[in-house]
């Protein structure tokens, strides 16, 4: 019995060792990356060109990377970035065109567990700015303009080691972009899309 037990107590602790010395502390930077999808939760303005043809963005999925740095052991300044998403542009179902966006957003994240915890929920509150380019359209030229808005955020975070961690986060973005079609106002867009991550960090 005794050359049994001393084995697994031994892989018992082994296993458990990295995790119980995982803590996120004043200093630290945890790096996220993963897939990340933007989904427009969109609506026109009532009475413009684009509410008359029904107008309408379409999802997309890019390789998307968040950098928190820690305030404290509970407070973290993050930057989401990614690389360029493209979406459909709709008319009544149908493509009539596509545009290119950045949505680098700062949010300000609370953490409410014990710094020590190897599950950790967080919250966040933010500022987005979100850059529109390469607008293409088959009624002519396109141009949005780029948007300034808030953002909140929910996540959580689940240590495998000291170092490396499981995420999930979602965001909700308020953006609104004018759009003109040759040089006319056609409407405002309010865009304002959910944004899912998923995907492994790194604590340094």
């Amino acid at each position: 019995m005794k050359s049994l037990l001393k084995p697994t107590i031994l892989g018992i602790a082994f296993i458990t060792a990295p995790l119980s010395s995982f803590a996120y502390e004043s200093g630290d930077i945890v790096v996220r990356t993963g897939i990340i999808s933007v989904q427009p939760n969109e609506t026109m303005e009532s009475g413009s060109t684009l509410d008359s043809i029904n107008g309408g963005l379409g999802n997309n999925e890019q390789l998307g990377i968040t950098a928190s740095y820690m305030l404290s052991d509970n407070m973290g300044l993050e930057l989401l970035a990614a690389t360029p998403f493209k979406h459909d542009i709709m008319a009544n179902g149908a493509k009539i065109g596509e545009t290119k966006q950045l949505p680098p957003t700062l949010s300000l994240q609370y953490f409410p567990l014990e710094a020590s915890s190897t599950l950790q929920p967080y919250l966040g509150v933010g500022i987005n700015y979100t850059t529109f380019f390469s607008e293409k359209s088959t009624l002519g030229g396109l141009k949005l303009d780029d948007s300034f808005g808030l953002s909140a955020q929910a996540g959580i975070d689940y240590a495998i080691s000291k170092n490396v961690l499981l995420n999930a986060a979602v965001w909700y973005i308020d953006i609104d972009s004018d759009a003109t079609l040759n040089g006319s106002d056609i409407g405002t867009v309010s865009i304002d899309p959910w944004v899912y991550m998923v995907g492994l960090g790194y604590k340094f």
